[in-house]
């Protein structure tokens, strides 16, 4: 993991040099993945550059079992999901490496985690198990060695409390929560926060009517009497996280990027400043897939960052079907 870690730019010719390792492991020792490549008639050794690398379906970590090593299983996690809706499934053979990603990764964006009071409003993911992001920031929690650090599910007022005091002795605060209940708390509350990090990990969770992110972003601004809206991106199937600091453009860790594909040819990857299905490299997935097609829609841009403009309905990538069948 050091070697992935010690990446500087995920533009650089050592990601690239390490991704392609990356890949040809995992196309010799993922049978999903092996079986994937041998569908699309790819050998994995006319593979040279990373644009031709091929994205494996997301929707396969509902059906299969996306493993790249035989070692024992330390920790499961689950997607959220309503009733009848198939969850994705990480297996995780080393929970060290998901530590070291999101601890470095906040470390890249934030700094240090002891510096800061950490509040988590997370209710929807509280209420069940499995969650990577409880996971990460019930660790994130500990590690800030702060007393007012905690998860504040049904206790709006406790939080608002805290928030206030914290905010007005000139603390620095992390208060990271899901939309819904961040809007919840403002709509009961009003604050004024100088020393505060808002950050939003997107979704309302069937709780709310969904809101385009410039609405979400202006309300909770206004509410919290912040300037910027923070947000955090990522999945069940991913170890590592992309943030935003506002206006919703998010910059990747070193050793993540995202790409986007055609939306009519899955395997044809588009130029910076076009719109397409967004695929990400994780290189700290290197035992499970590094190489994931998602389905959400995005657009990169050419200092590295990236915006999230929706989620496909129905995602047919070429190879799926096939796969998914037998």
């Amino acid at each position: 993991m050091k070697k992935i870690i010690s990446i500087n730019s995920n533009n650089s010719p050592d990601f690239e040099k390490l991704a392609l390792e990356i890949f040809q492991f995992q196309a010799k020792n993922n049978a999903v993945y092996k079986q994937f490549i041998e569908l699309l008639n790819i050998q994995p050794s006319t593979i040279k550059k990373l644009t031709n690398i091929p994205f494996l379906p997301i929707e396969f970590f509902k059906s299969h079992k996306i493993v790249a090593t035989t070692n024992k299983i330390q920790q499961t996690f689950l997607s959220s999901g309503t009733t009848g809706i198939q969850q994705s499934k990480h297996f995780v053979t080393d929970i060290s490496l998901y530590e070291e990603s999101y601890l470095n990764g906040f470390n890249y964006f934030y700094g240090n985690i002891e510096n800061y009071t950490v509040l988590a409003l997370l209710p929807a993911y509280l209420e069940r198990e499995g969650s990577s992001l409880i996971y990460m920031v019930d660790d994130l929690i500990k590690r800030s060695k702060k007393p007012k650090s905690g998860f504040y599910l049904n206790n709006l007022e406790e939080l608002a409390k805290n928030l206030i005091e914290l905010d007005k002795k000139g603390e620095k605060v992390l208060l990271i929560g899901v939309s819904f209940a961040l809007l919840d708390l403002v709509e009961t509350y009003t604050f004024q926060l100088n020393n505060t990090i808002i950050m939003e990990t997107g979704g309302m969770k069937g709780r709310r009517k969904e809101l385009i992110r410039e609405e979400l972003h202006q309300i909770l601004k206004e509410g919290f009497g912040v300037k910027e809206i923070h947000s955090e991106y990522g999945m069940t199937e991913l170890l590592s996280q992309a943030y935003s600091k506002g206006n919703g453009v998010f910059e990747c860790p070193p050793w993540m990027k995202i790409l986007t594909r055609d939306t009519e040819d899955a395997l044809t990857i588009l130029p910076t400043g076009k719109s397409g299905g967004i695929n990400i490299i994780d290189l700290a997935n290197k035992n499970s897939c590094s190489f994931i097609a998602t389905q959400d829609l995005g657009k990169t841009y050419a200092n590295g960052t990236f915006e999230v403009l929706g989620r496909f309905d129905n995602s047919d990538i070429r190879g799926c079907n096939l796969l998914l069948l037998k």
